[in-house]
């Protein structure tokens, strides 16, 4: 007796179209997240897109808000990837609902509205604590490095600057010199339609990256003497920490006001950047944190800061968490690295 398989007709056309929820769970996330955004206030979203007379219809604001969080709540950050589950992926076609916006609106939306996101997530801190989801019991904080969109390799640190600086006066002197000698051949070389006295690329490589040296120099030290200043420093004290001059003469440790340590690093491809200890080494970063309430796992707070170490975001990130929360928790639980 021969096997009988279920039908399968690739080609079988539907009387009816079908409608894209018919494939999908009952119960499924992107359900819940559709539910959740249309209770939400978005209405800042949508002040951009108000009296602007623009031709083309721009796409919702509120479909393109559900497809990002369902995005990000799957494990889906890029923004091609995201364009490609609206046409691949059930559920981001029924949140799409016929629409298929390529990557470069879906990460247009995203950089335009970074403060509005920062509002919705503040909204289901809020819901999430109505729905009395959130009870503020222990607070679990941690910080892991985030990987800058930088190499190491980009950065340079203030005593190189110096040195690459100096050398790059000279060369450029001597480029200059040689320009200056360089007179009617300078049409030929460089053509009719040029004057014939425009710089060597040479020497614009050149300048353009000593531009960067002293750009980058400038950042480290107008940042020392800020970091001067809230250490209660001042330009009047001598080059002491402390403000006093220590028994014995000049110390290693003696430093003007402002003086950049020599060893300081500053990344030209992403300034705000730090170099930071990760599992791979040294890396530019930066530091995530994150406060999340144990039971129900919701992640009540958050932020991104340039410093290294976690110890001195413990107090900031319980602060965040019981003004999101809209209660202090009853423990905090952090591991030695915020002592």
């Amino acid at each position: 007796m021969s096997t009988r398989f279920r039908p399968y007709y690739p080609e079988q056309r539907y009387l009816l179209p079908p409608s894209p929820s018919d494939w999908l769970a009952e119960g499924h996330l992107a359900y819940f997240i559709a539910e959740i955004v249309d209770t939400l206030e978005v209405d800042g979203f949508y002040a951009p897109y108000e009296g602007d007379g623009r031709r083309n219809s721009p796409y919702d604001p509120r479909m393109l808000l559900k497809v990002l969080v369902y995005a990000y709540a799957s494990g889906v950050f890029s923004s091609r990837k995201i364009a490609r589950k609206l046409e691949e992926d059930v559920a981001f076609r029924v949140l799409g609902a016929g629409n298929f916006p390529d990557h470069r609106t879906v990460n247009r939306f995203r950089q335009e509205h970074l403060e509005e996101f920062a509002g919705i997530f503040g909204q289901v801190v809020k819901l999430a604590r109505e729905m009395k989801l959130i009870r503020m019991g222990t607070l679990a904080i941690d910080g892991t490095k985030v990987r800058a969109n930088a190499s190491k390799r980009k950065g340079m640190s203030y005593v190189r600057m110096k040195e690459e600086e100096r050398k790059l006066k000279g060369e450029i002197a001597e480029l200059l010199r040689r320009a200056q000698a360089v007179d009617e051949a300078e049409d030929e070389q460089y053509g009719v339609e040029r004057r014939g006295d425009e710089l060597p690329e040479e020497l614009r490589r050149r300048e353009d990256r000593l531009k960067k040296i002293q750009e980058a120099k400038q950042r480290l030290e107008d940042r020392q003497k800020e970091e001067d200043r809230a250490a209660g420093r001042s330009e009047n004290d001598g080059g002491w920490a402390s403000g006093v001059r220590p028994q014995g003469g000049r110390s290693r440790h003696h430093r003007e006001f402002g003086e950049v340590p020599e060893k300081k690093t500053e990344n030209f491809t992403d300034p705000q950047s730090r170099i930071m200890k990760t599992q791979d080494g040294f890396q530019q970063c930066y530091n995530g944190q994150i406060a999340v309430e144990s039971e129900s796992g919701l992640i009540v707070a958050n932020d991104v800061v340039q410093n290294a170490a976690d110890n001195g975001c413990l107090v900031e990130m319980t602060e965040a968490a019981q003004a999101q929360g809209g209660e202090k928790p009853e423990r905090v639980l952090a591991d030695a690295g915020y002592r």
